[in-house]
């Protein structure tokens, strides 16, 4: 990955308010439980673990919608101050010459991943994903704010989402870029085809093959000193990812996820993670986390030969 360092620090964050099925809390476990620190440690990396980031339940919370003139967000306070609260422990303890790697969880906790992660440097964000997550209260049929976290990271949506760790938008289009999209609600296309987020549907892995597609864009991230992935599970084909909460039909295939992370990882630009939406509920013996451990590994160097 390019760094003098071995080091990786793990944060879990069993966020599960950002949607509305349960189980996803329980993804950081699962992830460790296939193997994560061992495998890491094979790689030749120390690996610290911060543990969970605390998470109410949701029988705590009542899921009150947002105030209706903002649109429907449900959890909009408690998911609010949970990113703030992950923005304050990656500030604090990720250092500059480690590796972050963050346990989700639902996609909702990217809000206060990536807004750290922009705070530590010169950034590209991959969103790997099925769905763009470019959605607003305004916009969004389910009121689910892991699919508003783009949009939130762009500046769009209610305050207590765009201005996690102070300040305004965080992330300009132009150092985003998605691959794997296969799902977008009908606002979704109008607001990505304007937005200028470097954007690669299934349709363009399909015709030009994932490797064309991750080259073009790690030269679409030249300018950036580090990279930031953000792995959907259901980016992947649910044949080989059950275990997620919004499984969609065509996607990610065995081979073309490790190549789209071993192409990554040669840039040595690679350097925080997240791993959102493994839900062991939905899972077939922990068919997801055994996946996601193996994508994490190809992320951080393993190679056949």
């Amino acid at each position: 990955m390019g760094q003098d360092t071995r080091t990786v620090r793990v944060f879990g964050i069993p966020m599960d308010l950002g949607q509305q099925r349960r189980g996803v809390d329980m993804g950081p476990s699962a992830i460790r439980y296939a193997g994560l620190h061992r495998k890491l440690r094979a790689l030749g990396y120390t690996v610290i673990d911060q543990g969970n980031i605390f998470v109410p339940q949701a029988e705590e919370v009542p899921p009150i919608p947002s105030d209706p003139s903002i649109g429907l967000a449900y959890y909009l306070p408690e998911v609010a101050a949970i990113c703030q609260e992950i923005y304050d422990e990656i500030s604090a303890h990720l250092a500059p010459d480690e590796f972050g790697l963050f346990l989700g969880g639902d996609h909702s906790m990217s809000i206060g991943t990536v807004s750290a992660v922009l705070q530590q440097g010169n950034v590209g964000v991959l969103w790997v994903d099925a769905h763009a997550d470019i959605n607003s209260p305004r916009t969004s049929l389910s009121g689910n704010i892991h699919g508003m976290s783009v949009a939130a990271l762009l500046g769009d949506g209610p305050s207590e989402l765009t201005t996690i760790g102070g300040g305004g938008a965080r992330l300009p289009a132009d150092q985003l870029a998605m691959v794997g999209l296969r799902n977008l609600d009908p606002p979704e296309r109008h607001k990505l085809a304007d937005s200028g987020v470097f954007v690669h549907t299934m349709r363009q892995v399909d015709e030009l093959g994932i490797s064309l597609v991750a080259h073009r864009i790690l030269d679409h991230f030249a300018r950036f000193e580090h990279l930031h992935i953000s792995l959907d599970l259901d980016s992947c084909d649910p044949t080989i990812a059950p275990g997620v909460g919004t499984p969609v039909n065509g996607g990610l295939s065995y081979r073309e996820a490790h190549l789209l992370m071993e192409i990554l990882a040669d840039s040595g630009k690679v350097r925080t993670v997240d791993v959102v939406e493994v839900n062991p509920i939905l899972d077939s013996r922990n068919a997801t986390g055994e996946i996601a451990v193996e994508l994490i590994t190809s992320l951080f160097g393993q190679r056949i030969l």
